[in-house]
């Protein structure tokens, strides 16, 4: 791969990978409910499960979807269902130290399995492969993949970094519902693209 173009998707991992969307948005819930140690095996998941989906899709799942289309509305399906579950238990969870705590941090292979349901990852990783991995071999997908894998665990680490920290003003039980209903909403609003694309 060039110079040029390996540049431009070191770019591109980085820009996909610290925008918002439903992994980090979910990682900024987890470290002001869970504390960062918590969150790292939901990081851990998110970075090595999205990976693992880039190589997977390259070297072909993408021709089993083409050859059964009916499985993008099962997907976009499974997508909603699975994501208004979250949102809903992203509402309820409750401040991580008391005896009412109703949540527990996604596990790594929670977090894993969830790139496969979640919209800008799929969005991301067909654009990454469809734009740089042009001469469509393993060698190309297995870079693209492992670009976005040195990328994408620093860039979402500062989203669980940023939900810890705001912990110290979410101290108060007020506080910490409106901002798990603010992130459960936010959530759910992320589908709308994949519900009404332009």
């Amino acid at each position: 791969m060039p110079y040029e173009t390996l540049s431009a998707l070191v770019v591109f991992a980085f820009v996909s990978s610290v925008t918002p969307g439903p992994n980090n948005l979910m990682l900024m819930a987890s470290g002001a409910n869970f504390g960062f140690s918590r969150s790292v095996p939901h990081m851990l998941g998110i970075a090595i499960g999205f990976t693992l989906m880039i190589v997977a899709v390259g070297a072909g799942l993408i021709r089993l979807f083409d050859a059964w289309p009916p499985s993008y509305t099962v997907l976009k399906v499974c997508s909603v269902a699975y994501m208004t579950w979250l949102a809903w238990k992203i509402a309820r969870a409750g401040p991580a130290k008391s005896g009412e705590a109703q949540g527990r941090p996604m596990t790594f292979l929670q977090a894993a399995a969830f790139q496969w349901v979640n919209p800008k990852a799929w969005a991301m990783a067909l654009t990454a492969l469809s734009v740089y991995a042009t001469d469509a071999t393993l060698v190309a997908f297995s870079l693209v993949a492992l670009v976005f894998g040195l990328v994408n665990l620093p860039s979402i680490t500062l989203w669980a970094v940023l939900g810890q920290q705001m912990a110290r003003i979410l101290t108060n039980p007020l506080r910490l519902r409106v901002f798990n209903c603010t992130m459960a909403a936010l959530l759910m609003a992320s589908l709308i693209p994949m519900l009404w694309p332009a």
